[in-house]
């Protein structure tokens, strides 16, 4: 899928008319795809990105690749060494440890703020994707806790309209995901607790103190299963492939 742009007749740079909102949505959609990938933890720390493998796998060239690469390297989600090597950032405790206490601060904050705005049709939404990660807790099911975790907080973050608080944390869970999908790799998720069964409660109950208490408890769970050997380490095979190798 060809994206460069052309001179247009006349001399004029950039594509013709039409083709520009074409273009910035495909721009868009590969920034997208590959954010999600990020905060569900489909790259893991210290694993270097391939332009050209990502690029085959969505099916589009390197240049909507490289763009959005270079979007997500100033939020912090990967660094670019050189042109040819792009590196998802290895997890350190002092950084793990700042990204905690950010999340502990807006995290809590969102959800009471989206309460007054998250009607019975938003609560059952959230109801559907705490049913499916109790299914991926029971069966194990590490692609599928990813999934559901994700988008039971951002369904809630969401439906209040602070759009630059949601934004602060999509860009912590980017610099988070990754390291988190090691963790319940390696650990598994059976034994974390369902903090996401108090925070439904609490919306229903309409106990913004209580919601509070729970995001903060479910942020804290999985770092309990956190020992120093997660910090250190080279990325394995399946790291390597998941990075588009």
């Amino acid at each position: 899928m060809g994206d460069s742009a052309a001179s247009t007749p006349g001399g004029q740079d950039g594509p013709p008319d039409g083709e520009a909102a074409p273009l910035s949505l495909l721009h868009a959609s590969v920034h997208s795809q590959l954010r999600h990938r990020f905060v569900t933890g489909k790259f893991m720390p210290g694993s270097t990105l391939s332009t050209r493998g990502i690029a085959q796998e969505l099916g589009v060239s390197q240049t909507p690749v490289r763009e959005a690469l270079g979007r997500l390297a100033a939020e912090g989600a990967v660094e670019i060494r050189s042109k040819r090597r792009i590196v998802v950032p290895a997890m350190t405790p002092d950084r793990l440890s700042d990204l905690l206490r950010c999340r502990e601060l807006l995290e809590p904050e969102a959800a009471v703020a989206a309460m007054p705005y998250i009607d019975a049709a938003t609560r059952r939404k959230l109801e559907q994707h705490d049913d499916a990660m109790e299914a991926a807790l029971a069966s194990g099911d590490v692609n599928g806790y990813m999934e559901s975790n994700y988008h039971f907080h951002f369904t809630m973050y969401r439906a209040q309209p602070r759009r630059t608080l949601t934004q602060l944390i999509e860009t912590l869970w980017l610099q988070f995901g990754p390291f988190m999908r090691v963790v319940y790799g390696r650990y598994g998720t059976a034994n974390l607790a369902d903090q996401h069964e108090l925070a439904l409660a609490a919306l229903r109950d309409r106990d913004p103190e209580a919601l509070g208490r729970a995001i903060t408890a479910d942020i804290r769970d999985g770092m309990s299963l956190i020992g120093a050997g997660d910090f250190r380490g080279a990325p394995t095979h399946e790291a390597r492939r998941s990075a588009g190798s």
